[in-house]
């Protein structure tokens, strides 16, 4: 069976999440986890910048095959919505120059693939995390075990992810399914 390597992101500016798991036969492993952090003095181009080599050298370092971004929700603070979405974008963007795959999923996705529940309470998702990756204890920092998550939740609805992304092409090329026979 072949082994297949997922980074998942947690976007954030002052602290973004990573993740690498590999997935081999539906058995989960962490390889590794933390967060990139940037000093809030430090102007928002060079922090953007450091997001992107931090990302570029985990990216060559444990050589995943996919990007796995958790989507934004945002309801209050726009500003800071603006900000993380700049993260987010650099993200994308390591995970796009890399030629890995990108897939991104809501908070509602990942927390349903994780815990079979899509409303559940964030203690309940860092502790499905501990137990789908044999872990001794749950990931801190908790953007940390967020990302691990997203991680997670690719390794679990991926295929579909894939089989989704085969009919959207096919259908915008004008191919479509014909049913022969039978009813």
């Amino acid at each position: 069976m072949d082994a297949q390597r997922i980074m998942g992101i947690d976007p954030g500016l002052a602290r973004l999440g990573y993740g690498v798991i590999e997935s081999v036969g539906g058995k989960l492993r962490q390889i590794v986890y933390g967060c990139v952090e940037t000093p809030p003095h430090v102007p928002l181009p060079q922090r953007l910048q450091q997001i992107y080599q931090e990302l570029t050298d985990l990216i060559a370092a444990y050589h995943p095959q996919v990007l796995a971004v958790e989507e934004l929700f945002f309801n209050r603070n726009t500003t800071t919505a603006f900000t993380v979405a700049q993260a987010r974008g650099v993200a994308l963007l390591a995970g796009a120059n890399a030629n890995l795959a990108v897939h991104e999923y809501t908070p509602m996705q990942v927390k349903q693939a994780v815990t079979g529940f899509g409303r559940a309470e964030k203690q309940q998702v860092q502790q499905m995390v501990k137990v789908l990756l044999s872990l001794s204890a749950i990931p801190k920092p908790d953007d940390a075990a967020d990302a691990l998550a997203v991680a997670i939740a690719h390794a679990h609805t991926g295929p579909i992810a894939r089989l989704d992304d085969v009919v959207r092409e096919r259908r915008s090329t004008g191919w479509h399914w014909e049913r022969r026979g039978g009813r």
